[in-house]
């Protein structure tokens, strides 16, 4: 989890720094442009974006029908999609990051040693096509999917509750051959089979199409309770430190525990 989110700043630190540069480029290269008249700019814009957005969505529907066409196998493990998904999916195609990295990495010079001219031209359509991409298909999309009545079929959801049942059962199956394997720690395996057959209830609370109320009241108390547990601890480590009692290392070892504790609150 702690990669995830590292990974996801570094990924937004990085687009970020692509359209700094971009913007601090887009001066010089609108001012090599001054040759183009603005009509011409206008049309290459409007034509160079509208064949991107046409030729995505064109594309699409053959990727996702023909493939299921000629593979029955395939058509019974994904069936093919309703044409509203497929549509919105065309449309969901924004540019970004990647289609300006690859822009500004075209060359100054040609292998000849001439200026490569329409390489402002290139960057600028590219500039233009992420911005209506972005902006125009970004903001209407949510009102396609409204029109089109697009909505999550659960299938996601399903999946995850087969995931979880099964590696459910691979630890409560596990947990009675450790019964025979450390027979000197029944109260450990008794504790973990309690708290694993409590974790199933609430599961299968979720698998007949959600929890009841008490059960989701007492899943959130436990956590509560769970948290001001470590939250307790946590305050006696920091109290132990500010007193001098322990080193900060110390300290941040012992978080480093209560920290991992509190992620699997969330499991």
């Amino acid at each position: 989890m702690l990669g995830s989110g590292a990974w996801q700043i570094l990924l937004f630190l990085l687009n970020g720094l692509i359209f700094i540069l971009i913007g601090l480029q887009l001066p010089s290269i609108m001012a090599r442009l001054s040759d183009y008249p603005a009509v011409d700019l206008a049309l290459y814009a409007v034509a160079v974006s509208a064949t991107v957005v046409a030729v995505r969505i064109l594309w699409i529907f053959p990727a996702t029908y023909l493939p299921r066409r000629l593979s029955s196998k395939l058509r019974t493990r994904d069936p093919s999609p309703p044409w509203q998904t497929v549509l919105v999916i065309g449309w969901a195609g924004m540019r970004g990051v990647v289609s300006l990295a690859a822009a500004l990495s075209l060359p100054l010079t040609l292998p000849g040693g001439q200026p490569f001219s329409e390489r402002p031209l290139i960057i600028f359509l590219t500039f233009v096509v992420i911005l209506v991409t972005l902006v125009g298909q970004g903001l209407t999309l949510p009102l396609l999917i409204k029109r089109l009545g697009v909505a999550d079929d659960g299938g996601g959801h399903h999946e995850e509750a087969h995931a979880r049942q099964a590696a459910l059962a691979a630890a409560q199956s596990r947990i009675e051959e450790l019964t025979d394997e450390f027979p000197d720690h029944d109260d450990l395996i008794a504790q973990l089979r309690n708290q694993y057959q409590h974790r199933a209830e609430h599961l299968g609370d979720h698998h007949q199409g959600g929890p009841s109320g008490e059960a989701e009241k007492e899943l959130l108390d436990h956590r509560l309770i769970r948290r001001a547990v470590i939250e307790a601890e946590r305050e006696a480590v920091i109290g132990l430190r500010d007193r001098g009692s322990i080193s900060d290392e110390a300290m941040r070892r012992v978080e480093r525990d209560l920290d991992l504790e509190e992620m699997r609150l969330e499991a």
